[in-house]
């Protein structure tokens, strides 16, 4: 059974997944809420939900239509992995470190793309990221794993720790040293499948206790003279460092998506409690404060929505800027979407600490789980860096920015097709600037046309967003003015005015992209998100959270007609997002055969 878009529909894919997943309050499905407490509580592998994933086929999406699979487009993937996060952040996670397979897509030969291919199509394959060791941490650089040249091959001696699937994965992509004196010219990067190994050259470390995801396989793997074979080699000798920070920027982006599906379920958890929990002689939902919290919530996941949907596009459309994209997605949806469940707990109050009483302990084990998605591939303050080490530069690269209406219309256009993927286009300094933020002053021009043939309505609503569209430019212009005469810091010694200025320009990002995806889909002028009364106040929520500029009264004005969204959504089974995506009809099951 194929659980496959052929119709080009991203509608059609997730509401055909969720149909034949079911509903996930039903503890008979798969991937369920009551699942998903089973291997919480016990602490177990999700061997079932993983075995079931595979027997559907799932597993295609991540291998390129032309190796056999599925994969067209990374904004699909992550529908697919958003999919899955909202019902289990343990199961979707375990499964989705196929997404690292995308380090043979970029680097790989055509042998090593056909076998990867067949590995994970024909053997069910699952992989490890083998990159981090105890003593480093995120320091890659500082790899103490050696592989030294045999006359068949490698010899790999070193710990990698903590890693997820190190265990329980057939395939781990390895981080060593073929030239040690190098430094980071002179690490390579292996794909190493254990069937190849001698089981008494290699050992895994113990599971290791987590605060959250406790049924995930974290653990690490020692190798003592393991001989690989040549053909192992990925990506060449001295590339391995470039290679995995490539991938990096791919599987940075898709992190986003599983933040985006916990943050689904909880919202929705917590209006399903406020919907029919009664207090103080009415409904919480009718408390003013709690109706703040969960329309906050809700312009949140709108935010994230805009922000991940067009970094995921944009790998296709400008895969040059992937560096910035991906560091601005990795960093600002994860840290929103924990916010805003932190903040959703004080509506359940003492359910939210509760791990049976409420919908099977969702809430809690969200809020567990989804706090670990900012450490994947890259901490917060990881990104962070990567992006400060390059304002200059992109300083630099405005006075070359040409005209990016074309490009924006494919990145934020989500009825318009992507190019296809080109992986050979990434690079680890972006060699353009960002469209997003400076595109803005294109879209305002574009809206302030339409504006004057009156070809939109509501003209008070757009002057609004209009004068919001000035500030966020008058922002940006502050931005890359600081850098202009600013002077260099070096390497990791960044100053913590640094940190808040990277953290201020994944804000501008964010109200950038907002912006953009509004101009660029109001096909249906009817519905809720294409009339715009969500952006000024998503706009004003940025502002107001990162920028410190405060539109209070624009926000407090929003909340019941986001509120009143928000339950349509809710009592429509769609998705808490900008396309409204329905989660399928559980009456029956939807099978779309490829």
């Amino acid at each position: 059974m194929n659980i496959l878009a052929t119709t080009g529909s991203r509608t059609s894919l997730t509401e055909a997944l969720e149909s034949q997943l079911g509903d996930p309050k039903n503890p008979e499905n798969p991937l369920s809420f009551a699942y998903s407490q089973k291997i919480d509580e016990t602490e177990q592998f999700p061997e079932e939900a993983i075995r079931w994933l595979y027997d559907r086929q799932l597993a295609r999406h991540y291998v390129p239509e032309e190796l056999g699979g599925a994969f067209r487009s990374f904004s699909e993937l992550g529908d697919v992995i958003r999919l899955l996060s909202r019902r289990d952040v343990s199961s979707a996670v375990a499964f989705s470190t196929l997404f690292w397979s995308f380090l043979a897509w970029v680097g790989g030969t055509d042998d090593q793309k056909r076998w990867l291919a067949k590995y994970i199509l024909e053997r069910r394959g699952t992989m490890c990221l083998a990159y981090s060791e105890k003593q480093h941490g995120a320091d890659l650089a500082a790899s103490d794993t050696v592989a030294r040249r045999t006359a068949d091959g490698f010899e790999i001696t070193g710990e990698k720790w903590p890693i997820n699937r190190a265990t329980v994965g057939g395939l781990c992509f390895v981080l060593a040293a073929t030239n040690p004196s190098a430094g980071a010219s002179g690490l390579s990067l292996f794909m190493l499948d254990k069937g190849d190994l001698d089981p008494n050259r290699y050992s895994n470390f113990p599971k290791i206790l987590t605060h959250g995801m406790r049924g995930s396989d974290i653990s690490g793997i020692k190798f003592e003279n393991t001989q690989v074979p040549a053909r192992s080699l990925l990506g060449g000798e001295g590339g391995g460092l470039q290679l995995a920070l490539r991938g990096f920027q791919i599987t940075r982006a898709l992190c986003a998506a599983i933040s985006l599906g916990a943050g689904d379920t909880a919202l929705r958890t917590t209006l399903d409690f406020a919907l029919n929990r009664r207090l103080y002689g009415g409904l919480v939902i009718d408390l003013p404060h709690a109706g703040a919290v969960l329309s906050d919530a809700f312009l949140d996941l709108l935010i994230c929505d805009c922000v991940t949907t067009s970094g995921l596009r944009s790998f296709h459309v400008v895969p040059e800027q992937s560096s910035l994209w991906a560091s601005v997605v990795k960093y600002f949806v994860p840290t929103t979407i924990e916010t805003m469940i932190q903040s959703l707990s004080v509506v359940l109050g003492a359910r939210y600490y509760m791990r049976e009483e409420h919908e099977w302990g969702t809430f809690q084990r969200i809020l567990r789980d989804a706090a670990v998605v900012s450490l994947f591939d890259g901490s917060t303050v990881v990104n962070l860096h990567a992006l400060m080490l390059q304002f200059r530069h992109l300083t630099r690269r405005r006075a070359a920015r040409g005209d990016q209406g074309p490009r924006l219309s494919q990145i934020f256009d989500r009825s318009a097709p992507v190019p296809p993927w080109n992986g050979a286009r990434l690079s680890l300094v972006s060699t353009q600037a960002n469209d997003a933020l400076e595109g803005v002053e294109h879209s305002l021009k574009q809206l302030q046309a339409e504006a004057a043939a009156e070809k939109i309505g509501d003209r008070a609503e757009i002057d609004r967003i209009l004068a919001f569209g000035e500030t966020l430019k008058r922002e940006i212009g502050a931005h890359n003015s600081n850098f202009v005469e600013s002077e260099f810091e070096h390497g990791h010694q960044q100053s913590a005015a640094m940190f808040r200025s990277a953290q201020r320009y994944c804000a501008l990002h964010a109200a950038a992209s907002c912006l953009h995806s509004w101009v660029w889909n109001r096909s249906d002028s009817s519905s809720f998100f294409a009339r715009g009364k969500w952006l000024a106040p998503a706009l004003a929520r940025i502002f107001d959270k990162h920028l410190n500029v405060h539109h209070d009264d624009v926000i407090d004005a929003s909340r019941p007609q986001l509120l009143q969204e928000l339950q349509r959504l809710h009592r429509d089974n769609r998705m808490f997002s900008i396309s409204e995506e329905a989660l399928g009809n559980w009456s029956g099951t939807c099978n779309v055969e490829s």
